[in-house]
Parts: C-alpha cells; sequence; structure tokens
C-alpha cells in the first residue's frame, strides 16, 4: 500500500482526496470566516498559516487514529462512526457557521481557523485513516494533494455538489465502502470469520455502501417529510395535546 508504483495506492490517494473534498467544505467556510475582519494585506496570510497550522494539526490527529485502528474493537468502533458520517452526509444542509467569530488581528483568525479546524475535523480525520490502511505516507500525499482543492476549490466543488446530487450520494457510498472493508481487519474478530464468503472484504464493503445509502436516504425523506408539516396540522396537534 506504500508503494506509488501500485495501483492501490492510488486509488487509496483518490479516496483521501474525495473524502477531503466532500468533508473540507465546511473548513473552507470556516477559513473565510475567520479572516473576513482582517484588512486586505493580511488575508492571504491569515489563509496561508491558518491552513498550514490546521493540516499539520489534522497529520498529527491522523497519526494517532493509525495507530489506535490497531487496538481490538476500534476498527468497528471506527467503521460505525464512518456509517453514521456517510449519513449525514447525505441529510439536508443546514447552516451551522453563524458561531465562527471573524478575527481582527492576523494572530487571532490563524488560532480560530486551527482550533475550528481540530473541531470539526474529527470526521476527516477518521475517514481518512480508515481509507489510508496504516500508511502516514498516503495520508500526508492525499492531503497535500488535496489542500488546494479544499481551500481554492471549495466554491466550484459546492457547486457541482449542488448541481450534481450523484456527487454527494458517491461521497456517502465511498464512506459506507470504506467502513464496511475496514471490519474484516480488526483484531478482536477471528481471523477465520469471514473465510466461507467469496471476496468478503469487497461484499462487506459493498453492504457498507449500501447500508448508508439506505439510512441516508430514509433519514433524509423523514427530515423533509417533517418540514413540510403544514403549520395548521402542527397546530391541530397542539390543540388535541
Amino acid at each position: 500500500m506504500t508503494d506509488p508504483t501500485t495501483l492501490a495506492f492510488w486509488i487509496a490517494v483518490l479516496q483521501i482526496i474525495v473524502i477531503d473534498i466532500l468533508l473540507g467544505g465546511d473548513n473552507a467556510v470556516v477559513i473565510a470566516l475567520a479572516c473576513r475582519k482582517l484588512p486586505d494585506a493580511q488575508r492571504k496570510q491569515g489563509i496561508f498559516w491558518g491552513v498550514i497550522g490546521a493540516i499539520g494539526l489534522r497529520i498529527v490527529l491522523i497519526f494517532f487514529a493509525l495507530q489506535l485502528l490497531g487496538i481490538p474493537w476500534l476498527k468497528i468502533v471506527g467503521a460505525a462512526l464512518l456509517v453514521w458520517i456517510g449519513v449525514k452526509l447525505l441529510q439536508p444542509e443546514e447552516a451551522g457557521h453563524g458561531d465562527v467569530a471573524a478575527a481582527t488581528t492576523l494572530m487571532a483568525a490563524i488560532k480560530t481557523i486551527i482550533i475550528a479546524d481540530a473541531v470539526m475535523s474529527l470526521d476527516n480525520v477518521i475517514a481518512v485513516a480508515a481509507a489510508a490502511h496504516g500508511s502516514i505516507l498516503l495520508v500526508v500525499f492525499g492531503i497535500l494533494v488535496s489542500i488546494p482543492l479544499v481551500v481554492w476549490g471549495s466554491q466550484l466543488v459546492l457547486k457541482l455538489m449542488d448541481r450534481y446530487p450523484i456527487v454527494i450520494t458517491g461521497g456517502g457510498a465511498l464512506l459506507g465502502w470504506i467502513a464496511g472493508g475496514m471490519i474484516i481487519g480488526d483484531p478482536a474478530l477471528p481471523p477465520d470469520l469471514f473465510s466461507g464468503i467469496p471476496y468478503a472484504k469487497h461484499v462487506l464493503a459493498a453492504v457498507g455502501a449500501l447500508l448508508v445509502l439506505a439510512l441516508g436516504k430514509l433519514l433524509a425523506m423523514r427530515t423533509v417529510a417533517v418540514r413540510h408539516v403544514a403549520p395548521a396540522d402542527l397546530l391541530a396537534e397542539n390543540k388535541e395535546n
């Protein structure tokens, strides 16, 4: 997996890049919000150093996540979290950046970006660690490649997501695929547990992808149905209660 001449290496890199793009849109918004009150001359500096600090911190967090995934049961827990992240990705969007304060100094903006990125990056860290299969080289390479895509191409990516919902659906399925595939390597499970299933890793990965899509679409439909309940119906229910 660490050999750049193999197809598996580049597939893993592509997965990490897709994850960073899909889950990094919020981080790009935070960067913009944190720097919006800086003087024009300092905005680029704030964005640059904030991103460098945030990426460095994320690599450290992912390094620890890679080590932790070797502990029994944690891959199963991580797989469950990935399924939840994938399902959440398929839900209708809600605004969630109103509490990000705009900084008035360069250092304050950098601090805001790094702290906000650390708080918001749990999903990204878990997903990238799972896709990297224990390789910190893959983590660093994938994140470095995705930095310009997340920071400077985030608006384009968001427009593509708005125009082509299949992009978001594919991202959710990818997270489910990674989740299903990582279960098979958990040290807590007997080595021969899935030996009777041909291509067990791919089968479990496909099940994970389908699970995310099914749960995600079901919850999304319920959310939309609740939002469209007529106010009159709500008033009638309140009177009955």
